[in-house]
């Protein structure tokens, strides 16, 4: 009788330990609970017909015996951390020389700012869009489709600086939408200013897209404006 006592004992110990080594392991795993968990209605596996049926295991979604330090959870969260700071900064243009990384198109003002604006120009496939905007000054960048136009217009009350980075046109101004005596070609690395109160406009003669900056003195659009194509520039300024 004694010796079966130990044995019992003895058993008990060891199932007693495994249950609880098997808990402790597991520690960080997901365990099941009797309730769905952000179960979609009929999502497979987790059919309607399943819904209220208490003895139907799902996975709980919770960690249950959380260590209030996890080591291992720490080291998976910096490890991921300085992955994304490493992905920010491979994939992120710094406007040095030889850095042809894309750069991020959006209106950065009124902060101070720098950037390869040829680069810029270059990889905006928007009609405009706006880079930089302030109280006096707004950058734009803009890409004319060839034989697109920027469209016939007049600026009352401020100047316009363009300059051509890639591509070919016709620039044309004058006092009056039906007198425009101003006429030039012009090419990449070209520049020109339009004076305030000037009818003008800008023709794509290439077979290639036209891409350009232009600062307005002081800002003629809003802040972060783009619009995708001209019909959408169109159509804003109709609304405005």
């Amino acid at each position: 009788m004694k010796a079966k006592c130990i044995s019992n004992m003895y058993n008990y110990n060891n199932a007693h330990n495994e249950v609880y080594n098997n808990m402790h392991n597991n520690m960080h795993k997901l365990y099941p609970a009797p309730y769905h968990a952000n179960i979609p209605v009929n999502t497979p596996p987790y059919p309607q017909a399943n819904m209220y049926n208490a003895y139907k295991m799902y996975p709980c979604p919770y960690l249950l015996g959380m260590l209030m330090y996890n080591p291992g959870l720490v080291k998976q969260f910096l490890d991921q951390y300085i992955l994304f700071n490493q992905y920010i900064s491979n994939n992120t243009f710094t406007g040095k020389a030889g850095d042809t990384r894309p750069i991020e198109l959006k209106d950065y003002g009124p902060d101070p700012f720098a950037v390869n604006i040829e680069a810029a120009a270059k990889q905006n496939s928007n009609f405009r869009i706006v880079l930089w905007t302030g109280s006096h000054l707004q950058l734009t960048l803009m890409s004319l489709k060839p034989g697109e136009d920027i469209g016939l217009e007049v600026h009352p009350g401020l100047d316009q600086f363009i300059r051509i980075e890639e591509g070919q046109g016709l620039v044309k101004m004058g006092d009056s939408k039906h007198n425009l005596n101003f006429q030039r070609r012009v090419y990449d690395d070209y520049a020109f200013i339009i004076p305030a109160g000037k009818w003008h406009n800008l023709i794509n003669t290439g077979n290639r897209p036209l891409k350009l900056y232009s600062i307005y003195a002081p800002p003629q659009h809003p802040y972060g404006t783009v619009h995708e194509t001209k019909e959408i520039a169109q159509a804003s300024e109709k609304n405005t």
